[in-house]
This record gives C-alpha cells, structure tokens and sequence, in this order.
C-alpha cells in the first residue's frame, strides 16, 4: 500500500503562541503529534522535544529494522523512544525553572505492512475514516473521559464541560509515564486522522466527517479543518496531521490488467 502524509498547525484565534507540534517520517512511515503544556513557552518547548525527539529516534529503528520487525518489537520500540522522550522533558523541566511543568500530550503512530499502531498519552487524538464513516479509535486519557465510562456524565453534558482540558496522563510530567498502545488493521481507501483537541473541542465529528469525505486531497481537507475550528471560535491551537492509505500501483496496474481495463 501506498502512504501519503500531510500535516498543518494553525496558532487559532485566542493564542499568540503555538504550543502544538507535529512530525512525520514518510521512508519510516512514522506520524507523530504533541499538543503542549505549561508556563509561558514553555509547552512548546515539550511538544518541540516530544515529536522532533520520537520522529528522529523511532524512524531510524524502524529503518534500520527493516521488513524483520514484528508488532512485538515496533511496540517495545514506541515505548522506549516515549520514555527517553518523557524523561528528557522531564528533567530539562526540573533543570530550568522557566520551564518548571511542562509537559504534553502525545499521538503516534507508525504503518507496517498494513496494521497501525497507535499509540496516545492525553487528549491528543487518532481517527480512522473507512467507507464514510468516521471512528475515534484512541480514548481520551482524561478526567471528563473517566467520568464518561463511570456514567457520571453523558456525551451530550460532557460537550459542555467545564473541565474538558483536565488530562489524566501527560509526557515530561512524570518520571515515568504510561504509553497505551493499540493495533488495527489498515485498509486502501482509509484516512488517519490525528489532532489535538484545538479540533476536537472545536469541531463536532460529523463536521469532521463530512469534510474529511467532502474535500478534494489532504491539503484541502487540512485548510478546511483548520478553518472550522477558527470560525467556531479558534479557542487553543489546531493541528491536523493526516494519512491517506492507497493500492499500491503496481498491485492496481495489475488488477487494472486482469479486468482488461
């Protein structure tokens, strides 16, 4: 299958600063995108460090790797690459008072031979687009998500919430933290669709939904994101960094070939 990777990040209308940052390797087939946290700067600092830190780390393991490595392997390798991650802006957090907090949330993901792994700490999140409809296939490490699985809140009320910014987990936080990890099946056709929640808080999923199927090319389907979210308010920053899965062309020529056409 084929890969084709587009990411944009927009400061929104509130913000002067861009705490968001996103990354992506298209040799490694590596996705990688943080949303910032902390006192003046300082969560773009961690954001910075997460993706340029995990992109550079994990795609020259997976390309040294090759087509030998299993799931098994690329998941120990996404851990160890977020916990060096975690623990460096954990201690330039403790190093330097100025950047004393910061943290940030974290979504990524890597493509091998037609599976995702996904792997998500906080809010950040990953959609799957397939056959028009959209799934969120990562769960929000949150306090409004726990209050949601506990039936304390209901989807509609939780839309509304006073507290939806309240993460539960968070990279450079800690010493330690815990990276959640899941596998899907990837299909020719499907669209990935990862954001921070300057998307998500501003944007329904249908809206997202129908714009992902509407538009024409990821640039397209990015610009009008991005442009929802200003127009519902632009609250926090926005980042979108997708990928369009397609037949490889040779497969295609082939089968194009068989059916005589």
């Amino acid at each position: 299958m084929n890969y084709q990777f587009h990411a944009v990040t927009d400061p929104g209308r509130a913000r002067d600063n861009n705490e968001d940052s996103v990354a992506f390797d298209e040799e490694a087939l590596v996705a990688v995108l943080a949303d910032g946290m902390g006192g003046y700067n300082a969560g773009e600092i961690a954001s910075g460090m997460a993706t340029a830190f995990i992109k550079s780390e994990l795609s020259r393991w997976l390309i040294e790797a090759g087509a030998l490595a299993q799931s098994k392997e690329i998941r120990r390798a996404m851990e160890i690459c977020v916990d060096n991650a975690n623990l460096a802006i954990y201690n330039s957090a403790n190093a330097n008072p100025a950047f004393a907090g910061m943290g940030t949330t974290l979504v990524l993901g890597v493509f091998k031979d037609g599976r995702l792994l996904v792997g998500h700490i906080g809010d950040s999140r990953c959609y799957r687009l397939r056959s028009n409809t959209l799934e969120q296939i990562t769960k929000d490490h949150s306090l409004l998500q726990e209050q949601i699985d506990a039936g304390l809140i209901t989807q509609e009320q939780a839309a509304v919430s006073p507290i939806k910014n309240l993460v539960t987990r968070a990279l450079g936080v800690e010493q330690s933290v815990m990276l959640e990890v899941n596998e899907f099946s990837v299909e020719p056709g499907d669209l990935y669709l990862m954001c921070s929640d300057g998307l998500s808080d501003m944007v329904a999923d249908e809206v997202i939904a129908r714009i992902a199927g509407e538009a024409s090319g990821l640039d397209q389907i990015a610009g009008r994101l991005v442009s929802a979210a200003n127009e519902n308010g632009g609250k926090d920053n926005i980042s979108v960094l997708m990928v369009a899965v397609n037949e490889a062309a040779e497969k295609k020529g082939l089968i194009a070939r068989l059916l005589g056409k």
